[in-house]
C-alpha cells in the first residue's frame, strides 16, 4: 500500500510539473522591426515594448513610444556610428 501511495504522489508531482511547464509561453516578450536604408533608420516595436533614445543616459522627461527613428549626416567613413535606443517591456 505504501508503494502505491508513493507512486501516486510521484505521478501527481510529475503531472503538476508538466502542467506548469506547458503553461509557459514559448513566444518572446517583445518583437522589434528594424528598417535601415541609407539615411534614416527606423526601429519599431511591434509587440510588447516601448523605445526611447538613451545615447547620453536615460532622460526622465522622455516619453517612450512604439516607433523610433534616427539619422546621421554623411561621414568621411561613409558610415554612421551606432546609436543607443533603450527599450521597456510593456505589461
Amino acid at each position: 500500500m505504501r508503494r502505491v501511495r508513493c507512486a501516486m504522489v510521484a505521478a501527481a508531482l510529475i503531472g503538476l510539473g508538466y502542467g506548469i511547464g506547458s503553461a509557459q509561453r514559448a513566444e518572446p516578450d517583445f518583437e522589434l522591426v528594424i528598417d535601415s536604408p541609407a539615411g534614416e533608420t527606423r526601429i519599431e516595436c511591434r509587440r510588447g515594448c516601448d523605445l526611447a533614445w538613451v545615447e547620453r543616459g536615460v532622460n526622465p522627461n522622455a516619453q517612450p513610444h512604439s516607433t523610433f527613428s534616427f539619422a546621421c549626416g554623411a561621414t568621411s567613413q561613409g558610415r554612421c556610428q551606432s546609436g543607443r535606443v533603450g527599450g521597456w517591456i510593456r505589461r
